[in-house]
């Protein structure tokens, strides 16, 4: 019985996992079809992200509220019609907005699989092994997203990338129906203004960037500053600032922001650079970019031991460095370079997320109360999904058109040198706020 409801609520996490990856090497297809530009296709991936960033507190809080096993079936079931929007659509806008519900969908979901999990694993160590398939099945989310995104495309075209959450999700719905017992429910206020203020503020700072329109960067800055006020002043705020004040936990959660901004901002130029300046089918984009995200899955309980062993200050160093020295190799690529060029910074950024990814999450919930540390590690989740969606955004507008190759190679130079001093800024920031401990408590 409880098998089966860890069975479930893996299988409703990977959806969501998967759709954060699946669809980029996808999109020089949908681009053709659709006849979408490149801001268009930064939508297709940003409207997802976007949502999911700013919707994720609150998923977490309606299911405190209304009862997880709800708001599960509810998330599952917004998903899966979404997608099925996906599949149909004839238009560029249609996909976006679709896209959007989407993560509204999964910002319902996520939260919720954890809560679930937890419950039904009361007992410490039972609920440790749970946990730990849970996150397993995350990380294989995400090689497993490129490479059946190639697959689907190669042989069927874009639509079935889409098209396959609906019978998951629907098969996911009835088990989740007959096997969650409905769970108890905490009353409590929901955040609106937070929410809102939130979605506001990264919506329109994405906007800002992927447009290049200073009025919404305005909008964006105006929504920050009410985002916090609003938080301020809230009984049951979505962001508890006493939680996230810390030197250590602000360091983790910023570090997890540019984590992701390079990670899945390299994702989307790269694979444009296999498929429209190297001529790689998508399939075999897929398969080039198995080196990033196959280290990073393989690293994870590697990581996750070595962290609990000597604490996640050396292990946050490490996967910064190597990082940094891979995206230093994106200097050596040119519009006729073979992939062998390109493998070092697909392994330097694979082998770097995969030392960081347990370390930041140990890290952003070290120096909290186990009391609140589901709220902690849901800060850190929605630091990382806002840093991957403002990462799709300016390494796209960095990089430009991919038809016109020479000023995309060149923009992939100075994403190269800029996203390397940012990680090394990050490990900086690591060395001066991550306390010298050799194991992490408890």
């Amino acid at each position: 019985m409880r098998s089966a409801v860890l069975i479930t609520m893996c299988a409703g996490m990977f959806l969501v996992q998967l759709d954060v990856t699946v669809v980029n090497v996808a999109l020089p297809t949908i681009g053709a079809e659709l006849n979408a530009g490149l801001a268009q296709l930064q939508w297709v991936v940003d409207g997802y992200s976007v949502v999911l960033a700013a919707l994720l507190l609150t998923g977490g809080a309606l299911g405190d509220a209304l009862g997880h096993r709800g708001v599960v079936l509810i998330g599952l079931a917004v998903f899966g019609a979404a997608s099925a929007l996906c599949g149909l659509a004839g238009s560029a806008a249609w996909l976006v907005a679709a896209r959007a519900a989407q993560g509204a969908g999964a910002a319902l979901l996520l939260p919720g699989t954890l809560a679930v999990i937890t419950a039904a694993f009361p007992e410490r160590r039972e609920r440790a092994r749970a946990l730990g398939v849970w996150a397993g099945v995350s990380a294989l989310a995400l090689p497993a997203g490129p490479l059946l995104g190639g697959v689907l495309v190669s042989l069927a075209g874009w639509r079935p990338v889409f098209w396959l959450n609906v019978p998951i999700a629907a098969v996911a719905m009835i088990a989740t129906r007959r096997l969650v017992p409905p769970g108890v429910r905490k009353p409590g206020r929901i955040d609106l203004p937070g929410a809102a203020t939130a979605a506001l503020t990264l919506g329109s700072g994405t906007y800002a960037v992927i447009a290049g329109q200073p009025l919404a960067a305005v909008l964006a800055v105006a929504a920050a500053v009410t985002f916090v006020a609003a938080e301020r002043r809230a009984r049951e705020p979505m962001l508890p600032f006493d939680v996230v004040r810390a030197p250590a936990t602000i360091g983790a959660n910023l570090v997890s922001g540019a984590m992701n901004f390079v990670g899945l901002g390299a994702v989307l130029v790269l694979t444009l650079y296999l498929q429209r300046v190297l001529g790689a089918s998508p399939l075999g984009a897929a398969l080039a970019v198995l080196p990033l995200f196959v280290p990073l899955s393989l690293l994870g309980p590697l990581s996750g031991r070595l962290t609990g062993r000597f604490g996640p200050r050396p292990l946050m160093l490490a996967g910064l460095l190597v990082g940094a020295l891979g995206l230093l190799n994106l200097l050596r690529i040119g519009t006729t370079s073979g992939y062998a060029t390109v493998l070092p910074t697909l392994l330097g950024l694979g082998l770097g997320m995969g030392l960081l990814t347990a370390a930041v999450v140990t890290a952003a919930v070290a120096d909290v109360p186990s009391s609140r540390a589901g709220v902690a590690s849901g800060v850190n989740n929605t630091a990382r999904q806002a840093g991957g969606a403002l990462g799709v955004a300016v390494f796209g507008a960095v990089a430009g058109e991919p038809a016109a190759r020479g000023e995309f190679v060149h923009g992939l130079h100075v994403l190269g040198v800029v996203a390397a001093a940012l990680w090394l800024a990050c490990a900086g920031l690591t060395w001066a706020t991550q306390p010298r401990r050799r194991a992490v408590a408890g």
